[in-house]
């Protein structure tokens, strides 16, 4: 393709990209999303209710209703513009899950304080709004797509790979001059970066246009991180001293204790299921690497038959697809995550968390650590019952999809945050609703 024709089909794109990108945006932006949700949530509910509601009941505080529904409505948006921030999520998905929290926080509130307030009113307000972001995130999603337009060369290509976004060859410093409004992307280490270019990306940097390193952009839109070598430049600080890092132990803690004594029926009736389907204890006790790399033993409801001798290789702690060992408790169990949540004991122990990379045998974590290098900075936090490598690639099968695991587990160290957190409990939930990514 000519110098010319090259030109014309970035211009043609571009003005696509270009009104999709402004409708995309204004939909997406926190002023639309806010008067949206208000008026969705607070306004047409307490119309709606005025008109189908034939008496007003005089014991129940219409105030208090409408400043909950306010209320449910700002922490709602809140969780939902946080959540959908981060890589690898949907707006759709994430609607029920932000405004069920909001409105159930609400609800808990009022209850707590014994505080009157119209129940119509308040189920209509959820709906109202969990409609209103599911139209809106409809529409957005199918129109705000991202564009970027990428120097040829280096990791940028690979970049390309990437499908859900409009990546625009730039041939030259003077074609990205003529597309000011186009966030630049290149690979800043690369050969094929020469003066003009170096020249170029300087000046666009001045100017105030976004200039994007190829390796963090590629983190940024995948949840992973580049694991060549460890650095301070690509993870600032290697500790995460969050003020949510000792704040999430006293969660931890204070949930584990909650669920164990929700759950204790449910343990009991799996470990009974277990014993009588097949000979064994019902829980599974093995060595994991953990918290620091301190060793720890790990509980887990048995999902397979015993072993009648220990298999040499480390290898074999991997449970493959459709394992001829696992019961038929097991595939339930395992499929649903069930036979994690003896791990309980775990968290309460402080051994573990909720949410964190997964610990594994010592045998396994010996052999990843002299095939990958750094392996052990997973252990930098203490590792969880579900986490970032779990939701998004499944269960691991082979060495070869290890390296990718802890690309997601260090990008769940460097971006450690309880919006993070709450985004991968989302992602379980459908897991264990679904089976999805379990084995």
């Amino acid at each position: 393709m000519n110098s010319a024709a090259h030109t014309v089909s970035i211009n043609a794109r571009l003005r696509q990209v270009r009104l999709y990108r402004r409708i995309g945006a204004v939909l997406h932006s926190a002023r639309v999303q806010l008067i949206g949700a208000l008026l969705a949530g607070v306004f047409a509910s307490h119309v709606i209710r005025e008109l189908y509601e034939n008496v007003d009941d005089p014991f129940l505080s219409y105030s208090n209703t409408n400043f909950g529904t306010v209320l449910a409505v700002l922490l709602g948006l809140l969780f939902y513009r946080k959540v959908t921030s981060l890589p690898g999520t949907a707006a759709l998905m994430n609607t029920v899950p932000a405004f069920t929290t909001s409105y159930l926080a609400v609800a808990a509130l009022f209850f707590a304080f014994r505080l009157d307030f119209s129940r119509q009113q308040f189920i209509i307000s959820y709906v109202a709004v969990i409609a209103f972001f599911f139209l809106l995130g409809f529409v957005a999603d199918r129109l705000r797509r991202p564009a970027y337009g990428y120097i040829p060369g280096g990791k940028t290509d690979q970049l390309t790979e990437i499908s859900y976004v409009d990546w625009i060859r730039l041939a030259s410093p003077e074609v990205a001059r003529r597309h000011a409004d186009l966030p630049i992307v290149a690979d800043l280490n690369a050969d094929t970066i020469n003066d003009d270019w170096e020249r170029f990306i300087a000046e666009a940097a001045i100017s105030g246009r976004r200039v994007f390193n190829a390796k963090q952009l590629r983190e940024s839109l995948e949840g992973q991180v580049d694991i060549e070598h460890l650095s301070e430049n690509s993870f600032g600080h290697l500790a995460p001293d969050s003020i949510y890092a000792p704040l999430k132990f006293y969660i931890d803690f204070a949930a584990a204790f909650i669920v164990l004594l929700v759950l204790s029926p449910v343990l009991l009736a799996v470990a009974v299921a277990i014993r009588l389907e097949s000979r064994g204890p019902a829980i599974f006790r093995q060595q994991r690497m953990g918290y620091r790399g301190r060793a720890f033993i790990i509980y887990k409801f048995r999902s397979m038959h015993e072993a009648s001798t220990s298999p040499a290789h480390a290898s074999a702690d991997m449970t493959l697809t459709d394992d001829a060992r696992i019961t038929r408790i097991g595939r339930v169990i395992r499929k649903t995550r069930i036979d994690e949540l003896p791990q309980i004991f775990n968290i309460l122990r402080g051994e573990m968390s909720w949410i964190g990379p997964r610990p594994e045998t010592l045998r396994l974590a010996a052999w990843y650590d002299s095939e990958l290098a750094f392996y052990s900075y997973r252990h930098i936090v203490r590792p969880g019952i579900s986490g970032w490598a779990q939701v998004k690639q499944g269960h691991v099968t082979s060495v070869s999809d290890v390296r990718d695991k802890l690309q997601y587990d260090f990008y769940y160290v460097k971006n450690f945050s309880i919006w993070l957190d709450a985004l991968i409990i989302i992602h379980t939930v459908r897991v264990m609703l679904t089976g999805h990514g379990a084995k």
